[in-house]
């Protein structure tokens, strides 16, 4: 299994709901800081020219992130495709899993807004971060 690209998130208080609970919802914020900071170190895309847009987005929900927590999120890849990647995900806190998640992304011609092939250099930055059995078990 490869290493993933993890990334610290902070909670923040507008993050959580009455119940001192990460809203739901902000778990997608979290996949998002990952995926933007993976794309561009990975890609050394800066987030203003980042050409993907999401096209699938799940969300398993294993436990609570509180206010006290330092989530980290693991990122691998699990599948490349011709214009498309797929990306899963942890969220943990306190060494265990918060959330499971998995995108799929397609980068897309800035100029015609239609799907456009990832080049080779892309492809091979991409299966750096490449976890195939991930995607056998989901």
């Amino acid at each position: 299994m490869s290493v993933p690209f993890t990334v610290d998130v902070p909670v923040r208080y507008r993050d959580l709901d009455p119940l001192d609970h990460v809203n739901h919802a902000v778990y997608a914020s979290y996949l998002e800081a990952a995926r933007t900071q993976f794309l561009e170190e990975v890609l050394g895309v800066p987030p203003a020219d980042i050409s993907f847009v999401i096209a699938n987005l799940e969300i398993d929900y294993e436990r609570p992130i509180l206010a006290e927590h330092e989530p980290t999120v693991a990122l691998w890849i699990t599948h490349v495709g011709d214009s498309s990647c797929t990306m899963t995900y942890e969220i943990r806190v306190d060494d265990g899993v918060a959330a499971t998640a998995e995108t799929t992304i397609v980068h897309v011609d800035p100029d015609s807004k239609g799907p456009a092939p990832l080049s080779d250099d892309v492809r091979d930055r991409f299966r750096e971060y490449e976890r195939v059995e991930a995607s056998a078990s989901r």
